[in-house]
């Protein structure tokens, strides 16, 4: 199982979805990433050479910030949101959607699944005596 960046990716998978297993590379970038280390997309992760991983490997450690570094960057960007007292500051304190979208329905997994439906909390109907 190689390792880049600090992750292990896939034997069993093409090396282009393999890469995507890394925090902050996702599709278009790891095609973009082989194309200039130069290897064949479609070829298993397993198959790589070791100098071809080589190079995959500093053009991630050169040119991309993925894994803790751009985890360090996002969580000092919603910090700096919460200091200042921004409305995106505190939609992210209530944890509430920040991008403007709908909160009557819609963000059940932010909410923590509350459902507030007619049926839901309902007792069970009495026996008849």
């Amino acid at each position: 199982m190689p390792r880049i960046a600090g992750t292990n990716i896939p034997d069993n998978k093409n090396i282009a979805t393999s890469l995507t297993y890394i925090y902050g590379v996702g599709f278009a970038l790891s095609r973009k990433i082989l194309a200039q280390a130069k290897v064949d997309p479609s070829v298993k992760a397993s198959k790589v050479a070791a100098e071809d991983l080589n190079k995959i490997k500093g053009i991630i450690e050169k040119n991309h910030k993925v894994e803790g570094d751009l985890r360090r960057e996002i969580a000092g960007n919603v910090r700096r949101l919460r200091d200042i007292g921004s409305w995106r500051g505190q939609r992210h304190m209530k944890k509430l959607p920040v991008r403007g979208q709908r909160t009557k329905t819609n963000t059940r997994t932010v909410r923590g699944n509350v459902r507030k439906t007619m049926g839901s909390g309902r007792k069970p109907a009495a026996t008849p005596t």
